[in-house]
């Protein structure tokens, strides 16, 4: 059961807000590429495009990003890029109207799309949940001890018929319950523990940096990890683009592939430069970001594992009808050589051979609403 929202705070918006530049160095308050501190952007052969907008959120899942800034990753793939802050609900309709060329997608909302019929397509792969990353949490001294106790309750969730719902309800499954049974409210997750806290809720699905803070802050327990059984290491977010930008832009996406893929792989291996990274974008603190359970950031986009995500929304009615993964998949051709900066090879699939992958480089520049 799905009840009305509760009044919540305004969400931040908008796509002009405080910048940033990352070049060799990070510079605070610039509002354009250049500056003393970056060198020149390689000339780089055709190229669709140098500068790209690409929309994320201010969360960890897409640390990757601001590691490939920082890094200087994609400057040596020739790419300019322009992080612009969203919300979930903004990402499609922005890649769509051609204000994003990329952007952050969770991927629950994203197959749910395509099974409305929107052509939209996987480029790379984000974030991973692992056990911790997504609590079901109560007070402490709540009566709930188990999630059987959970009938007839009130959960938040950060969005309704989205990961969060899904989750929670393959816990409920297990004990025996079903979606019904439980009334669920939308709400930032931001404002959830103050919200339980004071009466206006029994429970929430609460992720990360949240779950350290309610913990702290609030003595909150956890009920059950929502990413166990069904949902154990369930991929949660990667990022997307139309299938009309992917034909139009093939070298660019492979360009972004390349970078992203590189600053995934750093972020796996070398918890510490996540943890430099997030307070550079996020309201996460060095301490806070020391102290957080993370997921995992996967390198390459697995089709096995995100048509398991997709075959369990069908199970649970998130879908109208089944959806290919695999069709949705844009591969790239792997690292640039000399000779790929003037012929390109195949690089997506499908339709095979539409893709090419080019050397790009970049320098950067935010905007957050």
């Amino acid at each position: 059961m799905i009840a009305p929202n509760i009044p919540s705070a305004p969400r931040a918006r908008g796509l002009r807000g405080r910048a940033f530049v990352l070049g060799l160095a990070l510079v605070l308050g610039l509002t354009g590429c250049g500056g003393a501190a970056e060198a020149p952007l390689p000339i780089v052969h055709g190229l669709e495009k140098t500068l790209i907008r690409v929309g994320a959120q201010a969360t960890a899942y897409p640390v990757a990003l601001y590691i490939a800034l920082a890094q200087g990753f994609f400057r040596e793939e020739g790419l300019t890029v322009e992080p612009i802050s969203i919300t979930g609900a903004d990402a499609l309709p922005q890649i769509e109207s051609g204000l994003l060329d990329i952007s952050q997608a969770n991927y629950v909302s994203t197959f749910r799309a395509v099974s409305r019929g929107k052509q939209v397509k996987l480029i790379a792969d984000m974030f991973q949940a692992a056990p911790g990353t997504f609590a079901l949490m109560v007070p402490k001294n709540s009566p709930i001890r188990t999630v059987a106790d959970l009938k007839g309750r009130t959960i938040l969730v950060n969005s309704l018929r989205n990961i969060a719902t899904l989750a929670v309800t393959t816990q409920l499954r297990a004990a025996g319950l079903s979606e019904a049974d439980v009334t669920f409210r939308e709400m930032p997750s931001p404002e959830m523990g103050e919200a339980i806290h004071a009466g206006q809720a029994d429970a929430g699905l609460i992720i990360e940096p949240f779950i350290a803070a309610n913990r702290g802050a609030l003595g909150f327990r956890t009920l059950a990890d929502a990413m166990t059984g069904r949902t154990a290491d369930l991929p949660v977010a990667g990022w997307m683009a139309t299938g009309d930008w992917v034909l139009r832009h093939p070298k660019t996406m492979a360009a972004f592939q390349r970078a992203i893929s590189k600053a995934q792989q750093l972020a796996a291996s070398d918890r510490k430069t996540i943890e430099t990274t997030l307070p550079m974008y996020t309201m996460i603190d060095a301490k806070t970001a020391s102290e957080i359970t993370l997921g995992s950031y996967p390198s390459r986009l697995d089709p096995a594992r995100l048509q398991n995500l997709a075959d369990l929304m069908l199970e649970y009615k998130y879908l109208r009808r089944p959806v290919d993964v695999l069709s949705m998949i844009v591969r790239s051709t792997g690292p640039a050589t000399p000779s790929s900066m003037s012929s390109a090879s195949p690089g997506v699939r499908p339709p095979a051979g539409s893709a090419r992958a080019q050397s790009m480089a970049g320098c950067v520049k935010w905007f957050a609403g």
